[in-house]
């Protein structure tokens, strides 16, 4: 489930969603780092307060595929690549779009609500706990889909990025953390969606 071994041609043809996020993600890392534009694009594209509360409100939906550092892509785009495609194969497109994008959506309302004025971020972390709040509310209401070994793996990589996201004075605590419930409240709505389309059928 969680372990990936097709091809990158048989990867991008499963999962095209999880394809185009990522895509996405290196494709704005380069222009925010490598273009003569390279700052005005990254002053657009992040999420301050200040803008947002200014109307500026494309920045709720902006910080989710930009990364202004190296290591941050990597790690978000390894967190997608391992654990976005289940849940595309699970949830259909579409409903993992509403789940992927409403949870980061979540997360950076708490964030603009919860936060100074002054506050800005950047990173898919929301989005990316919102996949993991949606595999939390699978493990407890539908673990047909989820087998012991996935479980366990789901719950240690958790609990590790838990930890480590009160570690870091970087990181956006409000944003993973509401990230994770934004993930686990959509949950139901989409699953029972899914569901009614399989007795249909």
């Amino acid at each position: 489930m969680f372990i990936r071994d097709e091809s990158f041609q048989t990867f991008t043809r499963r999962y095209p969603v999880v394809t185009f996020l990522i895509a996405a993600h290196i494709i704005v890392f380069l222009l925010i780092n490598f273009t003569p534009f390279s700052t005005s694009l990254y002053h657009f594209m992040v999420g301050s307060n200040y803008y947002i509360y200014a109307g500026e409100y494309w920045r709720l939906f902006t910080p989710i595929i930009t990364h202004e550092a190296a290591g941050h892509l990597i790690f978000n785009s390894f967190s997608l690549v391992l654990f976005g495609p289940a849940l595309e194969g699970i949830l259909g497109k579409v409903r993992f779009i509403i789940g992927y994008v409403g949870a980061g959506l979540i997360a950076n309302i708490a964030t603009l609500l919860l936060l100074p004025l002054s506050y800005a971020h950047i990173g898919a972390s929301g989005a990316i706990f919102g996949l993991f709040g949606i595999y939390v509310y699978m493990l407890y209401n539908h673990r047909q889909y989820i087998d012991r070994a996935n479980t366990q793996i789901l719950l240690v990589v958790l609990g590790i990025s838990l930890v480590t996201t009160f570690l870091n004075a970087r990181i956006n605590v409000m944003g993973h953390i509401f990230g994770l419930i934004g993930g686990a409240a959509l949950a139901p709505i989409i699953l029972a969606s899914l569901h009614r389309k399989s007795k249909r059928w």
